[in-house]
């Protein structure tokens, strides 16, 4: 019974995340007991969970396939904060919002990716490898691309953030492999369940940001809702465009493009929360970002199916 619980609520997370994203616009005040200084010690449990699913032959791609990888982490960092930066210039978003598109924009894949790359058909071992190299860049990349896009107009402070990555991200999932190594037996029918509860603590998350900004949220909502589905959208097809011209065959071009589109969004959300405390607003897009990529992904994927089956012909 359990396992079937767990099961119905991985499979229907984008679910889950929306009706939790919607209730909380709507009635606010019942998401108060979540504090907003918990979305790191949240995220980390997340990242933990991620850390007791790796092994060591997830890390092998990137000796046996750096050219892939680094393909997929160039297109990651350069499309996506590129993407942010054009769009929120493109349809003059205010400030707050437009620094917490970039920060989204900025940030590395996120772990719902594989679930997606796996749906899809994908080259599953390149899209686990992409984004675990993309998350051991983060703490250097994401605060310096940050720091380089919105840095003139606000006060990002680099070596905060860098260290905030770490605790929130490496920290956690470095825990995990070691916990994996040390007691497998545990950690392989404790990761039955993680996937369920990872869709709760980032449905908690996105919780937590839209009730602290739902008065806000109704007024901006449309062009904030519009924009970042655009950017997780463009994301996709310039993901799999620019794999497609290096010559990637569809299974490698489907990893790059779910790996390009889908964020770690909660990451934003917390990074937003604690080096942008003065622009609450600004971790909206992190948070809606966490709703629309996990239904557009799901859709890309179908998409990415009949594709696949076009190139085998």
């Amino acid at each position: 019974m359990i396992n079937r619980i767990c099961s119905f609520i991985a499979k229907y997370m984008a679910i889950l995340v929306l009706v939790t994203a919607i209730a909380a616009l709507i009635f606010p005040y019942c998401f108060n007991w979540i504090k907003t200084s918990a979305i790191n010690y949240l995220l980390g449990i997340v990242m933990f969970g991620m850390g007791l699913t790796l092994t060591p032959t997830d890390f092998k791609i990137v000796f046996s396939r750096p050219k892939d990888v680094c393909i997929g982490c160039f297109a990651q960092f350069c499309i996506m904060p590129i993407l942010a930066l054009a769009l929120s210039k493109i349809f003059r978003l205010p400030h707050e919002l437009a620094v917490g598109l970039i920060l989204v924009g900025c940030c590395p894949g996120g772990t719902a990716s594989n679930v997606i790359t796996f749906l899809a058909k994908g080259d599953l071992a390149l899209s686990v490898g992409i984004t675990c190299v993309s998350t051991i860049l983060a703490p250097i990349l994401t605060p310096l691309l940050t720091w380089l896009l919105v840095g003139e107009n606000v006060d990002v402070d680099m070596l905060n953030m860098f260290w905030s990555i770490v605790k929130v991200i490496i920290i956690p999932i470095g825990i995990g492999l070691i916990i994996k190594h040390f007691f497998d037996n545990f950690t392989q029918k404790a990761t039955n369940y993680l996937p369920a509860f990872s869709s709760i603590v980032i449905a908690i998350i996105v919780g937590s940001v839209v009730s602290a900004n739902s008065a806000k949220l109704i007024n901006t909502g449309l062009i904030i809702i519009v924009v970042v589905a655009l950017h997780n959208i463009s994301g996709f097809a310039l993901g799999y465009t620019l794999a497609r011209f290096v010559k990637m065959p569809h299974e490698k071009c489907t990893a790059v493009s779910v790996e390009v589109g889908m964020q770690n969004s909660g990451l934003a959300c917390s990074l937003a929360q604690t080096h942008f405390a003065t622009m609450p607003m600004a971790a909206v897009p992190g948070a809606i970002f966490s709703v629309w990529h996990n239904i557009a992904g799901a859709v890309w994927a179908k998409i990415l199916i009949s594709k696949s089956a076009e190139c085998n012909e």
